[in-house]
């Protein structure tokens, strides 16, 4: 059972950096439960004010429910309340109901719940996806903007009116004016997470915004310079945060964009430069050329 209302949940989110763990899959692709284990055990005791468990840089999307649900499981048990955990609902709306009824379930503390499959709706049809998921469940749900599913502001006011237990608005998107307009009508009654690839390169302007913390990918390989960028950003430290943009993150990005999919696979190719053995991708995401691989660890190198 969860140990937070959805208010403090909410509160519990903001105030730090969130982590994003990657999913660890052994040499024939299935679930790595001892290699997962060990890395949430690693991530939960850096300080990170929430665990989202099978998210976008989980690989969520290559999982089974069987899978999502063992591997949320595996997070509620090895954290054991050091620190949040968040489900991820996703799919149409049926399956992330009964998604949201299975994180209950596992004793996760909150949903974030994704964008629906494939299909484009508008927004009246993404409210009421987003209403049910909220109804199937007590824990706090996030919804994330993002892809086919993008909530105006008007949505989000409706959305946070009928449901109370919605707590938060994951940002993916890194639309200014749409973000404003949102932070505008709403305050500080929902918890903003910035969303968008490689979050640190947005974090600063979106601070400015209501955006008050985001999910670092960084995390999972250099917790101490993600978490060092976190309070960079945190005290509105411009000088540090464009040093350690320049110094890392700007390079990072270089390796990353040669090629798609490589957000996640980059991730687990920075575990194996620090010797924690990320383990392969699932298809369809490929892994990093050897030369991207030695170009990444003498990145991380400089900077470790």
């Amino acid at each position: 059972m969860t140990q937070f209302a959805p208010p403090d949940l909410a509160t519990r989110l903001g105030t730090g950096l969130l982590s994003f763990p990657v999913t660890h899959f052994d040499a024939e692709l299935a679930f790595d439960e001892a290699r997962y284990r060990d890395h949430l055990a690693w991530q939960s005791g850096s300080g990170v004010a929430g665990l989202f468990a099978a998210g976008g840089t989980g690989e969520g999307f290559s999982l089974t429910a069987g899978e999502v649900d063992r591997v949320v499981r595996t997070a509620v048990d090895e954290v054991a309340g050091r620190v949040p955990v968040l489900a991820p609902a996703t799919g149409g709306t049926a399956l992330a109901v009964a998604q949201a009824r299975a994180a209950q379930d596992a004793g996760a503390d909150g949903v974030l719940l994704l964008p629906p499959y494939l299909t484009e709706a508008g927004q009246a049809g993404l409210a009421e996806h987003v209403s049910a998921v909220c109804a199937a469940t007590d824990l706090g749900v996030l919804v994330y903007s993002r892809a086919n599913a993008v909530f105006t502001d008007v949505t989000v006011a409706a959305l946070a009116d009928r449901n109370p237990n919605l707590i938060g608005l994951k940002d993916g998107v890194g639309d200014v004016e749409r973000m404003a307009r949102i932070y505008a009508r709403l305050g500080d009654r929902l918890v903003y997470v910035g969303g968008l690839p490689t979050a640190e390169t947005f974090a600063l302007p979106l601070l400015q915004l209501g955006v008050s913390t985001y999910s670092s990918a960084l995390y999972n390989f250099l917790p101490e310079f993600a978490l060092g960028f976190f309070e960079a950003v945190r005290a509105q430290d411009r000088a540090e945060v464009y040093r350690r943009l320049n110094e890392f993150v700007i390079p990072y990005l270089d390796i990353r964009d040669r090629a798609r999919g490589y957000a996640v696979s980059i991730v687990k190719a920075g575990l194996d430069a620090v010797g924690r053995d990320g383990g392969p991708v699932r298809p369809p995401l490929t892994g990093l050329t050897d030369e991207e691989r030695a170009d990444l660890a003498e990145l991380i190198a400089a900077v470790s």
